[in-house]
């Protein structure tokens, strides 16, 4: 017998959407019934105090400021991570492409952190303090699928400093 969890239940579409892929022949879709957003198609935004290049974001569904489920795209670039913060709710995270990586604590170090690539999933669980980004080695932009339900508060855990680091 088949006993899914949540987890699995809120990432099954979107695992299928990156196993698919793009290449195949197109037929014709109904867009009431199927909406498709092409890679290249997606609108990326800076969110937060954040300058241009240092991590973007690409709403897919939902507002993770808003109630219900979303689902977002996240584009960290090398050099640059979070500043440790957390959240009321969990999050559930896969890596599109690139390596993300990840650390858990109140005390940011970089050095203290674990990389996860492509296809690697990663639990954000409420109300536990993170950092994450790309290290400035990396050659890439790291992109994340982040899914959880809204709204989300952004916690930083010193109120005064910035929510991004320059590595």
């Amino acid at each position: 017998m088949i006993d899914p969890s949540r987890r699995d239940l809120l990432l099954a579409p979107l695992l299928a959407a990156l196993v698919a892929g793009e290449g195949a022949d197109a037929a014709v879709l109904d867009p009431d019934m199927t909406i498709v957003q092409h890679f290249g198609d997606i609108t990326w935004e800076t969110g937060l105090d954040r300058p241009p290049k240092t991590v973007e974001y690409a709403n897919l569904f939902g507002k993770s400021s808003e109630s219900g489920l979303y689902l977002n795209l996240t584009r960290w670039y090398p050099g640059f991570m979070s500043a440790p913060h957390w959240y009321e709710t969990d999050r559930v995270c896969v890596v599109v492409s690139g390596t993300w990586w990840v650390g858990s604590g109140e005390k940011f170090d970089s050095r203290n952190t674990v990389p996860v690539t492509a296809g690697g999933f990663v639990r954000r669980v409420a109300h536990t303090p993170h950092f994450d980004g790309c290290q400035k080695s990396d050659r890439e932009p790291a992109v994340i699928a982040i899914c959880g339900v809204g709204p989300i508060k952004f916690h930083k855990v010193n109120d005064s400093g910035p929510s991004w680091i320059t590595l």
